[in-house]
């Protein structure tokens, strides 16, 4: 048996694959959301590597396999290092994907992952968007952060007939929610900076994005949201208890998301049960929940490693359609034709 070739593809290779391809990597997304709600799939606990020295930084490893006719195993590597913006004006985040073969376990290539990670986040937000609320033109789509998930988000949704009267964007710098409202102008959308509140910005709006690092929860009023409302909490620690308990909660994992003190997790705490989750993304999909009309739904993704993989896997296959992708060259140092040990 011979060991796989070794692949490596970049971030320009990876951009061109996933340039327009907005709805098939929706499709993807709810394809391993099926297989992982069917049980076919396998996806460990995310493992977070911390530095006592630097407590704003991490490394999280996301393992993965899934188990379908092209069977695939592999791990996100992605790191956050949030002072790289003031150090040279590093993203925040970097990462790579690793895919290995399942027929010898040698890795397969490695993908750069950040896009990846932003791409497989907006695309499970869009979908859940697209499962929970039937009106793709509201009067407004609050959007609460500014960063790249933030303007991921915002593209899926447009990119999946998403055409609200306005975006309404908010950010604690407001010169970032400035420079995101001038970016989406300059596309001929409709957005405003909303500089006030967060608050102000979430008020009335159909769809509300939230996409900050928040630590701990702040919204805490659950009379400011109606059963007209939708909430994609893609930060996952922006939702008071209060507020958690008021709506009607969609998970992607119920298992991963109850954990790391995310909002589903403290109500878990404060309750003492689950019983405020009604189902996940999967259950959606396959009809055996469906939207409340009569409270305010929240989709909250705790974000899966075997979205990434399905996703790496398949920019791994139209890189090398498209030759794309670059061989390392015995990189197993086994020689041309040598079998593996």
């Amino acid at each position: 048996m011979k060991a796989p070739e070794f692949q490596l593809i970049g971030a320009h290779a990876v951009a061109r694959v996933l340039h327009g391809r907005h709805e098939d990597v929706m499709e993807l997304v709810a394809q391993t959301y099926r297989l992982h709600g069917d049980g076919r799939t396998t996806n460990p606990d995310s493992y977070f590597l911390r530095f006592p020295e630097r407590p704003d930084a991490r490394i999280i490893a996301l393992p993965a396999r899934i188990a379908d006719e092209d069977e695939v195993a592999g791990i996100k590597w992605i790191a956050s290092f949030p002072g790289n913006h003031e150090h040279g004006g590093l993203p925040r985040a970097s990462a790579v994907v690793i895919l290995n073969d399942m027929a010898t376990g040698f890795p397969l290539a490695c993908i750069e992952g950040s896009a990846i990670s932003a791409n497989r986040t907006a695309a499970s937000a869009a979908l859940a968007a697209r499962l929970l609320h039937s009106d793709t033109a509201p009067d407004a789509v609050a959007v609460i952060g500014s960063g790249p998930i933030a303007r991921q988000v915002v593209e899926y949704l447009r990119q999946s007939g998403w055409r609200p009267g306005r975006f309404r964007v908010h950010d604690l710098v407001p010169a970032r929610a400035e420079a995101f409202r001038d970016e989406l102008g300059a596309l001929g959308v409709n957005a405003e900076a909303v500089t006030t509140s967060a608050e102000d910005a979430v008020r009335g709006a159909g769809l509300v994005v939230l996409a900050t690092t928040a630590a701990e929860p702040w919204l805490a009023d659950p009379g400011l949201l109606t059963p007209d409302q939708t909430v994609l909490n893609v930060s996952l620690r922006d939702l008071a208890v209060p507020v958690i308990l008021a709506a009607q909660n969609v998970l992607d994992d119920v298992e991963h998301c109850m954990k790391a003190n995310t909002s589903p997790h403290l109500a878990e705490q404060a309750t003492g049960g689950r019983d405020f989750v009604a189902g996940t993304v999967s259950d959606l999909i396959e009809g055996r929940i469906a939207p409340d009309p009569t409270r305010p739904r929240i989709f909250s993704p705790f974000g899966l490693g075997v979205l990434d993989l399905a996703l790496a896997r398949f920019i791994h296959h139209e890189a090398g359609r498209l030759g794309l992708a670059v061989a390392a060259d015995d990189f197993f140092g086994l020689g041309t034709g040598a079998s593996a040990p």
